[in-house]
């Protein structure tokens, strides 16, 4: 028997746990479940195990507008984000809404039905089953989980030691008093190195280019004041808003100033490396800050590391693998027992699943993406999307909410249907104005934006709170009411 519900919500990571909490409270007439495909909800923070996993923004704003962070550390380990978010589950009952092993496989839409088909493989067999559901909420991130981004190698097969990449994380390596090479400056990159040379020989990070790098206290003093002497939840959103407030401030900063900030974050890598160092070719980047998201060290641990020189930098390109280490394009030999390729993502929109309209099939990064979660022509279909330039959960949080305010506006209507239409001139722009290699690499994957709103990405908080909570909800927006099935047959 096919199970219908209000809204399937896909995904129960960061987004669909926050999905199923605003359901609850903005809409608690409607059902909903969340069908997960693996077997333990967090998705990113549960599929990551590589040594020293942790977030890359502060857990004021990446924690739920709803729930306190109340852990002294700021930027958080992965074990102690997953720990929140089952708690988060369990606590707002939103663990029993969850099927684990249920993977999305395809999803059509009937407009006289006015449902989605949401076809599933579920178990370890993968027996093919399906639900059915009114509205369809896609909270899968934006990558690959089966596998991350791997350039080609030359000689790769010749490396007598262990590749990894971290995306797939083998609980049995063992890389004590190894030399490792890790290729790659990115956040992966630069959580990895530090960690890694607590035990290892020595570990090298290999770069073709720099990349902004920021240090910055594992602990919010301020916020751990403040909840010793304040009601946790008051603490909590004093501290969110601060962390916000001051985020989005550096962020205009840095874009209307780039040359000035750019100055300013080079110095700060001297500061902590020293005047000798080589911090014109190692951490000076090409691109103005925010082009690409800037690389959070807690604590400075990366630079502790090389300044005690358990690791090092080196800025050069990949010649080919050989048995013992990676040759470089200058001639110089890396010399490795483990490499690490944190080489980034492999972008994927929705979990790359197929979608049809009335038996057509659809692609959704043909379409022009609507206040950035819905989908031009496509009825009753949104999805969640983060923040390139702040905590993922900021606009993950607005976006649930937005659905479960639109899903009340249908009914009090009495509309089954709610279509993203594109009206008057409207001009296509890339999804994202970022230069991040792993963001080129599947913007073809991506829906475009237009060029005003609702159809613009904003990457901006305060506006995007405005909009959504508050915001109309009809421009670009057509409700209707089609005639059912069996009505039209009769």
């Amino acid at each position: 028997m096919i199970e219908h519900f209000d809204v399937v919500v896909v995904g129960a990571g960061i987004s669909g746990i926050g999905a199923g909490y605003f359901l609850q409270r903005d809409c608690p007439d409607r059902s909903y479940v969340i069908l997960e495909g693996r077997e333990r909800i967090g998705g990113t923070w549960d599929l990551f195990r590589y040594p020293g996993i942790r977030s890359d923004s502060d857990m004021y704003t990446l924690g739920y507008s709803f729930r306190p962070w109340t852990e002294a550390k700021a930027i958080a380990d992965g074990p102690s984000i997953l720990r929140y978010l089952d708690q988060t589950a369990r606590d707002h009952g939103i663990d029993k809404h969850i099927r684990h092993q249920h993977r999305v496989t395809g999803a059509s839409w009937s407009t006289q039905d006015a449902r989605w088909t949401v076809s599933v493989a579920r178990g370890p067999d993968k027996e093919p089953v399906e639900f059915t559901c009114s509205f369809l909420f896609m909270c899968s991130g934006y990558y690959n989980y089966a596998a991350g981004y791997l350039p080609e190698f030359a000689g790769r097969e010749r490396f007598k030691g262990d590749i990894v990449h971290p995306q797939h994380w083998p609980e049995t390596l063992d890389y004590a008093g190894k030399r490792v090479v890790v290729i790659g400056s990115g956040a992966t990159a630069v959580t990895l190195v530090p960690e890694m040379a607590k035990t290892a020989a020595h570990v090298t990070m290999l770069q073709r280019s720099p990349t902004y790098i920021v240090a910055r206290p594992s602990e919010d003093g301020i916020a751990n004041w403040l909840r010793a002497r304040l009601p946790g939840t008051l603490a909590y959103r004093l501290t969110r808003l601060k962390n916000i407030s001051l985020g989005q401030f550096f962020y205009r900063l840095a874009r209307k100033k780039p040359e000035k900030t750019k100055e300013r974050l080079i110095q700060m890598v001297r500061d902590e490396l020293g005047e000798d160092y080589d911090v014109a070719t190692h951490f000076t980047p090409r691109y103005n800050p925010w082009d690409q998201r800037i690389c959070l060290v807690p604590d400075a641990d990366l630079f502790a590391s090389i300044r005690d020189k358990r690791a090092s930098v080196v800025t050069d390109q990949i010649e080919t693998f050989e048995e013992d280490g990676i040759r470089l394009k200058s001639g110089d030999l890396l010399p490795a027992d483990v490499i690490v390729t944190a080489t980034g993502l492999d972008m994927q929109l929705m979990s790359g699943i197929p979608f049809a309209v009335d038996g057509v099939q659809v692609d959704p990064a043909r379409s022009l993406g609507y206040k950035a979660m819905m989908y031009s022509d496509i009825p009753n279909l949104a999805s969640s999307f983060g923040y390139t330039n702040a905590s993922w959960t900021l606009k993950s949080d607005l976006t649930a909410a937005y659905v479960a305010r639109l899903l009340n506006v249908m009914k009090k209507r009495g509309v089954r249907q709610a279509t993203p239409r594109i009206a008057g001139d409207v001009e296509p722009e890339p999804f994202l104005d970022f230069t991040s290699g792993y963001v080129q690499r599947g913007m073809d994957k991506f829906p475009k934006q237009g060029n005003r709103k609702p159809w613009r990405v904003h990457q901006n908080y305060a506006l995007d709170l405005v909009a959504l909570r508050w915001g109309g909800i009809d421009e670009g927006m057509e409700f209707s009411n089609p005639e059912p099935k069996a009505k039209a047959a009769a």
